[in-house]
């Protein structure tokens, strides 16, 4: 019983500040709860330095994963010779379901699938495993809210390049379930899907064919907490060379997300980014991850809104992406067209914060970048159909348009803008013998940046030339201060493929890091 009152407790006290997250992100208005912002820019509560060591090591970890030995009180009990499928079928909504040691196992049949009530709760006993035997496409599934899953490994489920962009946990992204204390592994697509007020806590995600999760619904998320997950070796199908440039990998994904709060995990050894938020997620807090040796990026955020990625540990990310990127810096946090508005709801909607970071050794640092080309309306809009959030009653992807497009408000509030970012009180680490012969600079290596391309495209486009180089760079409020740096750093800045030295970084007409420091410098 101690222990399950400790999970159902702890589910609840996650999912309360969850609810506020998404009060917050609904109305903007300060929260009353004392781990959530005061205001919506400014928080209250942030890690006071960034992790020296991986925040949650899960995967492996019997004491973190296992549940309790005997049944909970009122439980129904589930043996290896029963189907989880049938029992949930014949039980009601609220009912707790001990699965106990061994191997589970649902009938034959790729559709046969877990489909929980609202309220269910699955608990495994140490040792209990719901295999899919690859020939179960999807584990649980539904639209039900408030499920709980904890203490279980869940794998193979679906078969190899199986499931793309689909999810064997919470596979319809249903609200309010509570993922805690699982193994969720060897699975195709990813291996979890969240929804709304969802809280993912205490997991180990690894070696799925694609993501270790995926926040997606199509009526948008909102108010999620992913806390101490240990996320490693996903994309084990290696989807970029499948589907070359679907931006379809990694760790895991956000689409569409209003209000995240990831905290305390690590993020380590996918073959992607760690962690991905492509087109209109707002409202982030970032917070005490130790993001490493993921083979792209440590961490994306692209077409989206307001965050602060604070007190992170960024080690060794990008190496396997770097060498072969065309001189295009593959850093460890990657800005593409994202940044503050205060037109877009919820927390951080004034700056949007780098800060308190330690990176250490990645191919490059952060890059805050924009796409001259890339804006609603266009061809080379790779979120298609997406128009962005900061007039959304009037300025669409339809409206976006060679008519429409030159005059006000179509011409500001069409593009996804690098606005307003402060990078500061950040320590940049760059030892060049750590990272192999081929960095240099020519490669990419060991760049921070604020840059954009020549615009060429569409022909209709009123952002050609250096319309989005000159903005990006001098007029929509990005600035690096305050920050430490150590090794031979240079840094692109205004159009793709300017590199400038620390003291043409800091000097006129860019003044960048003006009153940060360096301690070695040297050529590369």
């Amino acid at each position: 019983m101690a222990k399950r009152r400790n999970l159902l407790a702890g589910g609840a006290a996650l999912l309360v500040g969850v609810l506020s997250v998404a009060a917050l992100v609904a109305d903007g208005s300060p929260s009353r709860n004392p781990d959530e912002p005061r205001s919506a820019s400014t928080p209250a509560v942030a890690p006071a330095t960034a992790p020296t060591a991986p925040p949650a090591r899960i995967c492996g970890n019997a004491k973190a994963l296992a549940g309790p030995a005997a049944p909970p009180a009122g439980a129904v009990v589930v043996s290896t010779k029963q189907n989880l499928q049938t029992l949930t079928a014949a039980h009601p909504a609220g009912t707790t379901f001990w699965l106990a040691p061994g191997r589970h196992r649902l009938s034959n049949g790729a559709f046969v699938q877990v489909i929980p009530k609202d309220g269910n709760r699955y608990i495994g006993a140490p040792g209990a495993i719901l295999d899919g035997a690859n020939r179960n496409k999807y584990a649980f599934t539904g639209s039900a809210e408030r499920v709980v899953i904890s203490n279980l490994t869940i794998q193979n489920f679906g078969s190899a390049r199986g499931n793309n962009d689909e999810g064997v946990v919470n596979h319809d992204s249903g609200s309010g379930w509570v993922i805690q204390a699982n193994t969720i592994q060897k699975n195709a697509g990813a291996g979890l899907m969240i929804g709304s007020k969802n809280v993912v806590r205490g997991n180990c995600l690894r070696n799925n064919g694609q993501y270790g999760f995926n926040a997606y619904h199509p009526q948008r998320v909102a108010g999620i907490v992913i806390e101490r997950n240990e996320i490693t070796a996903n994309n084990t199908d290696n989807w970029e060379t499948l589907r070359p440039g679907c931006g379809c990998t990694g760790g895991g994904k956000f689409w569409s997300v209003a209000g995240a709060i990831v905290r305390g995990n690590w993020l380590h050894d996918n073959n992607g980014p760690g962690m991905w938020a492509d087109t209109n997620n707002s409202a982030f807090a970032v917070e005490g991850n130790y993001i490493s040796d993921n083979v792209a990026e440590g961490m994306i955020f692209e077409t989206s809104y307001n965050a602060a990625i604070r007190a992170n540990t960024f080690l060794r990310n990008g190496l396997g992406k770097g060498p072969d990127n065309d001189g295009f810096p593959a850093p460890a946090l990657y800005l593409s067209e994202s940044g503050a508005d205060k037109r877009v709801p919820g927390m951080f909607n004034q700056t949007f914060e780098v800060s308190g970071n330690v990176f250490t050794d990645n191919w490059a640092g952060v890059i805050l970048w924009e796409n001259a080309d890339r804006f609603a309306g266009s061809a080379a809009n790779t979120s298609t159909g997406s128009g962005t959030l900061v007039n959304p009653t009037v300025v669409t992807n339809e409206t976006c348009n060679a008519a429409n497009i030159k005059n006000q408000p179509y011409l500001g509030d069409c593009r996804w803008k690098t606005q307003n970012v402060r990078v500061h009180d950040n320590v940049f680490t760059l030892n060049p013998d750590k990272l192999g012969d081929s960095c240099a600079s020519r490669s990419g290596c060991g760049y921070n940046g604020i840059f954009a391309n020549w615009g060429t495209f569409p022909d209709w486009s009123p952002y050609k030339a250096r319309v989005v180089e000159d903005a990006i760079t001098f007029h929509q409020g990005n600035r690096f201060f305050s920050n430490t740096y150590s090794g031979p750093w240079k840094f692109m800045v205004h159009e793709q493929g300017n590199s400038v030295n620390w003291a043409a970084w800091q000097g006129a007409p860019y003044g960048q890091d003006q009153d940060s420091v360096i301690k070695v410098t040297g050529e590369r």
